[in-house]
């Protein structure tokens, strides 16, 4: 469901989604998690036997594409993989491509690098459940296995808040269009120009409840200062390596190491979507430190993108 309240048909952004939906979906992947060790006999075995679906990445990816493999093949269905010529629209166009994968799939996941490819994906074929599996503005499958990693270490996720070091990128931008909804709040500090976009942290204000905010901030210390959970990214994303050597001096005041997380809560969780760059964005001692979730939340992008497939396609 979408915050408008009509069916979702695709998932280019955690938007597209319900906040009730939201958390059906965080409920259901939590139950698929306990049950992966049924296998075979796992009530959600068989639900897409005979359905296949396709995915074409642009992008390197280690985790999205062996979770979303393994997610179709755990619910027993099949992927298809295409190459990434077909969405560059060069050999044919994107609507054509689009509705030629209509007839024979379910679904298809999309890692691109501009939004508008999912855009124009998704508008082209009525009947294809399209999904986001990163892009240049919005990273809403990292966002789902976030918020149940919270929910895993927190329980209750209201009144909490969460700081996000650095640029203001895909990932900032899911996270706050997620969090809010859960009554999370979420506090950016990122160099100026880097900031995440006004129209997110409209977006977020919209459709935040029990009082949770997103509020900006250029000072990294401010922004943590009792903060229940850090999280970081890269510096520069996959796209921007010929403005890596630049960013790397302009975001220097904003690595993540011990001297930082010690403003935040004495209990705060440290998060990454990974790869991470050990010495750059975040230091080793606090990448391998107890507070470091980020293997739990890498581990939880194959349950919650599993939900997200039953969700769209059951």
């Amino acid at each position: 469901m979408t915050p408008s309240g009509t069916p979702a048909q695709d998932f280019v952004s955690i938007l597209d989604l319900s906040s009730r939906d939201l958390v059906r979906l965080l409920d259901v992947a939590a139950q698929l998690k306990a049950e992966r060790h049924l296998a075979d006999q796992a009530p959600t075995a068989n639900v897409l036997k005979g359905g296949h679906v396709a995915m074409v990445f642009e992008k390197p990816s280690l985790r999205t594409r062996s979770t979303f493999e393994i997610a179709v093949h755990e619910l027993g269905g099949q992927t298809l993989q295409l190459p990434e010529q077909f969405t560059v629209g060069e050999r044919e166009p994107l609507e054509d491509v689009a509705r030629n994968l209509e007839r024979w799939v379910k679904a298809l996941v999309v890692r691109t690098y501009e939004h508008a490819t999912v855009l124009a994906l998704a508008a082209a074929a009525p009947t294809l459940h399209v999904i986001n599996a990163l892009s240049d503005q919005e990273h809403p499958c990292q966002a789902l296995a976030d918020l149940l990693t919270l929910r895993e270490h927190w329980g209750t996720c209201r009144g909490r808040t969460i700081a996000f070091v650095g640029d203001g990128n895909n990932v900032a931008t899911s996270l706050a269009h997620a969090a809010p909804q859960l009554g999370i709040s979420m506090h950016v500090a990122s160099p100026r120009g880097y900031e995440l976009p006004a129209r997110v942290v409209e977006e977020a204000a919209r459709w935040a409840c029990d009082g949770a905010q997103v509020r900006l901030f250029e000072d990294p210390r401010e922004a943590v200062t009792g903060a229940d959970a850090v999280y970081t990214d890269v510096w520069a994303s996959m796209g921007q390596e010929q403005e890596a050597a630049a960013r790397r001096l302009v975001f220097s005041p904003f690595q993540v190491n011990s001297a930082l997380i010690g403003a935040a809560a004495p209990d705060a969780l440290f998060m990454h979507c990974l790869p991470a760059h050990r010495g750059e964005e975040v230091t080793a001692d606090v990448m391998g430190s107890p507070a470091s979730v980020v293997f739990d939340q890498a581990e939880n992008r194959l349950h919650t993108q599993k939900s997200l497939l039953l969700m769209l396609l059951s």
